[in-house]
């Protein structure tokens, strides 16, 4: 039987160190499983720093910004869900949400307070350490080749260098995965994208969990909609998945 938490190999507990390929904040109060997701942080050429419930995260966020954060949902004193919206209170930051169920309310809950991505305990390390990579890759300013000058529709405008989205010119408080889904949809205007496309080309995933995609969609809607329960913009395409309207005209 595989053992998920696993040590690659024994040696002292890992910390900050310079030249690595970022920051992370890695959250939880099992030893064991800090130690591991630490020490495989540490391997892959991230600076790691750990902190064991929320009020140390928060301390520990204050004083080193991180580039990412690994957070337990379920943490002694202020869950994980709270650590989530105070961080997010001083500026954005990418967050993996650990859960230790499978649970599809313990997923949502922490996709609907901003969390980019999650993984269900017990994990493999090295797939935490792609999902922290992917994330962070996402989150970081594209290359030049990549980019184009601001572009929008409806009202809406996204500007891929500065990674700012406005609404009639008032910016929009948007996390890492909501910025990165509305700007797919207004490059692709009119075009129907099941859940199953907008996972790979906007996550990266070819696998995951399709309520990911009908979280953020709900999410994005209540940030750009006039009316989030009568979107005009973000269509569902029954049988199909999601499409942008451009024309933002009433549905027959």
């Amino acid at each position: 039987m595989q053992q998920p938490y696993a040590s690659p190999h024994a040696g002292p507990e890992p910390g900050p160190r310079p030249g690595a390929r970022g920051r992370v904040l890695v959250v939880d109060d099992d030893p064991t499983v800090a130690e591991v997701v630490a020490g495989y942080l540490d391997r892959a050429g991230y600076a790691v720093d750990r902190a064991v419930d929320g009020l140390a995260a928060l301390e520990r966020a204050a004083a080193h910004r991180p580039d990412l954060v690994v957070l337990d949902l379920m943490l002694p004193g202020m869950d994980g869900l709270e650590v989530c919206r105070r961080l997010r209170e001083h500026g954005p930051v990418p967050v993996v949400m650990l859960t230790a169920r499978g649970d599809e309310e313990d997923r949502v809950l922490g996709l609907e307070v901003g969390a980019d991505d999650y993984v269900t305990k017990p994990f493999s390390p090295r797939e935490l350490v792609l999902r922290v990579d992917s994330v962070l890759r996402r989150a970081r300013p594209a290359a030049p080749q990549d980019l184009r000058g601001p572009f929008g529709a409806a009202g809406l405008s996204v500007d891929p260098a500065a990674r700012r989205a406005t609404k009639h010119g008032a910016e929009l408080a948007l996390t890492l995965r909501e910025f990165d889904l509305l700007a797919f949809l207004l490059r692709h205007p009119g075009r129907a994208f099941a859940r199953e496309e907008l996972m790979r080309e906007v996550w990266g995933w070819d696998f995951g969990d399709l309520s990911t995609v009908t979280v953020h969609v709900r999410r994005l809607r209540g940030k750009v909609e006039d009316d989030p329960a009568r979107p005009r913009l973000i269509r569902t395409v029954w049988g199909v998945g999601y499409r942008f309207d451009a024309t933002g005209t009433e549905a027959d």
